[in-house]
């Protein structure tokens, strides 16, 4: 599980469905039985607290977003008002927001998150096809590189480290490459890289981003050729 202190009042984490599973749960129980939906809440809760100092000492806004292999959750500390009549809550830039207990936090954590969320769809359209291969060594992704001299055009390719390896997000641009080279394109990734589980949303959040695009080329640039 991955775990990321906004403030003092705040946490984010991510966990996947494998780690989910590997705790007990099956999926279906996260969505359709409260009570082992509440058990895996405060299983991770209690591990959030271990290693964030993150005691649950009042009433907890909640927000659970759903991605393709696991789970980003949201949890902040509140603390209402001593008339009863507000909210305050603290932002991820450390600033208190105050609003009326009849509003609903997802209204307030939508309108807080949505410009994030808009600028990531912007970026990596879903429609087109994309990979993430994994590689342990640096020298494996300079070879890899040079496969590339002429095969650039109509890809998007951004390299992150992250946990000791280097993550390839490469998108293959529809209108711009044949469905027989994205082929061609991903079995050459592959053959110096390996398959991954690992979503580009937790690499875009906790990874560090080495080259955002033009990957391969800037690779070159830095490690030409041996002749």
């Amino acid at each position: 599980m991955e775990i990321e202190r906004i403030n003092e009042n705040t946490v984010k984490f991510y966990i996947s469905y494998m780690d989910i599973e590997d705790r007990g749960f099956e999926r279906e129980e996260i969505w359709y039985n409260r009570e082992r939906s509440e058990q895996l809440f405060w299983q991770m809760m209690d591990e959030v607290n271990y290693k964030e100092d993150f005691n649950v000492d009042g009433p907890l806004w909640i927000q659970v977003q759903a991605l393709e292999k696991g789970l980003e959750i949201i949890v902040t500390k509140a603390h209402i008002s001593k008339n009863g009549d507000n909210i305050e809550l603290q932002t991820d830039e450390g600033n208190a927001v105050d609003f009326p207990v009849d509003k609903k936090i997802e209204n307030m954590l939508e309108d807080k998150f949505s410009k994030e969320d808009e600028e990531d769809s912007e970026q990596y359209n879903d429609e087109n096809l994309w990979i993430i291969a994994s590689f342990k060594d640096f020298e494996d992704v300079i070879q890899l590189s040079h496969y590339f001299i002429n095969d650039e055009l109509g890809t998007v390719e951004t390299l992150y480290h992250y946990n000791d390896t280097y993550y390839l997000y490469m998108e293959f641009l529809e209108d711009e490459i044949e469905e027989e080279e994205q082929e061609n394109m991903i079995s050459k990734v592959f053959e110096f890289g390996n398959d991954t589980d690992i979503t580009n949303h937790v690499l875009s959040e906790y990874g560090k981003i080495i080259f955002e695009q033009n990957t391969f080329s800037n690779i070159r640039a830095y490690f030409p050729a041996n002749i």
